[in-house]
């Protein structure tokens, strides 16, 4: 049925059409409160001694693209740098789903996907090669995190995973003074930021935790940034002030953790 409002009197047509206006707008933050919120998923393998370089060979030849085949994006993958964060072992990535729920029928499909299982039992013939499951944690994105972004950084980088535990309840003081002054300072010391994530609702630390990936020239360089950071007096004002009812975070070394890493050939962040 069509309707020509161009037969409806004028004062009649200024009453309708911003009822009209209004369902039409109610209707669309309807679909968007409704609509499942993208998540990322950080995942962690720690392979058997030796096993390394056959998972990422594994990763590069069959799991990537197959990934993307059953909907799951592929954003960043990396090693730790330094032996004792498992440089010979671990294996440390970021995915991008359409919902949590969406990465569990990705995941559900992707394990029966015959070319999967041909590969993982070809790479497999000498022997498994993962130590013990797969760690994984649904992420969401802060709303100071800047876009991720994809691609090949100017000249070599190296990134640093950093994880930040707080004391209950302090979480969104953390944030704020991420939102209106650490931010701004990581950049000002040559600090680049890549993502912040907190844990989705409903999972494991959530509520207490905040965790992002900065990139620096080189550790060197990342760590000689943090050094001039901490002594900034904008930083060491803003830390005081924030920090007056007590530390946000839990005493180290559990409280702030970091984790420098370098990309594989094959991650698409690198």
């Amino acid at each position: 049925m069509t309707y020509y409002f161009t037969s409806i009197p004028t004062m009649t047509r200024r009453h309708i059409l911003p009822i009209v206006s209004s369902i039409l707008l109610a209707c669309t933050a309807t679909a968007a409160e409704t609509a499942p919120a993208e998540v990322y998923e950080l995942r962690v393998y720690t392979a058997n001694e030796g096993k390394l370089d056959t998972l990422l060979a594994r990763f590069r030849d069959h799991t990537c693209r197959l990934f993307e085949k059953h909907g799951i994006t592929n954003i960043g993958y990396w090693v730790p740098i330094n032996k004792e964060d498992g440089a010979d072992t671990t294996l440390i990535y970021i995915l991008k789903h359409k919902s949590i729920e969406g990465a569990k029928e990705a995941f559900a499909a992707f394990g029966k996907d015959p070319e999967w299982q041909a590969a993982r039992k070809a790479s497999e013939e000498n022997g498994k090669i993962l130590a013990k499951p797969p760690e994984s944690l649904f992420l969401s994105t802060t709303d100071y995190s800047p876009p991720v972004k994809t691609g090949v950084g100017d000249g070599e980088r190296v990134f640093e995973l950093r994880t930040y535990t707080t004391h209950p309840g302090k979480l969104d003081a953390l944030h704020s003074r991420f939102k209106n002054h650490t931010m701004k300072l990581f950049s000002k010391h040559g600090m680049s930021h890549v993502a912040y994530w907190t844990p989705a609702p409903e999972q494991k630390d959530a509520g207490i935790k905040l965790i992002y990936i900065l990139s620096h020239a080189s550790p060197e360089a990342g760590l000689a940034s943090f050094t001039a950071f901490r002594a900034d007096p904008v930083w060491i004002a803003a830390k005081g002030e924030s920090e007056k009812d007590g530390s946000l975070t839990i005493p180290q070394p559990d409280g702030v953790k970091s984790v420098y890493m370098r990309a594989t050939d094959f991650s698409p962040i690198r």
